[in-house]
């Protein structure tokens, strides 16, 4: 049955994904392990500026309201994330946070996998150095 909803919904709407945006943040903010991912957010426009801009594109990219797209005209994260560099280390520390995320907001398999498995792509999509 859960194939058949959007991740969107298959995670819990807004609520749902609202936690693990949520989860995320306060991963890169507080696990040691996510230093270096912490402070390329807070070079940028902070975490705070973070937690809203990925709660409105990965609404969008779940398959939910299109938030990101109506602000800003596209979703393209290489576009997005032109100014941050991305290698495979970064890319492996982003997912590595977002799979703790995934499970401190509670999202169980076969919605976790799955979830993940488009994450994946995203996170190799935003990748800008070898």
């Amino acid at each position: 049955m859960t194939e058949k909803l959007s991740l969107y919904e298959a995670i819990g709407a807004d609520d749902g994904l609202n936690r693990l945006v949520q989860a995320f943040y306060d991963i890169i903010e507080q696990d040691e392990d996510a230093q270096e991912l912490h402070l390329l957010h807070r070079r940028g426009h902070g975490v705070a500026h973070s937690r809203i801009e990925q709660f409105d594109y990965l609404s969008g990219f779940l398959g939910g309201p299109q938030h990101y797209v109506q602000r800003h005209g596209h979703s393209r994260l290489r576009e997005i994330h032109e100014h941050v560099p991305i290698g495979p280390e970064m890319r492996d520390l982003w997912l590595k946070c977002m799979t703790k995320a995934v499970a401190v907001a509670g999202i169980v398999e076969p919605t976790a996998s799955r979830l993940m498995q488009h994450l994946t792509r995203a996170a190799e999509i935003a990748r800008n150095q070898d």
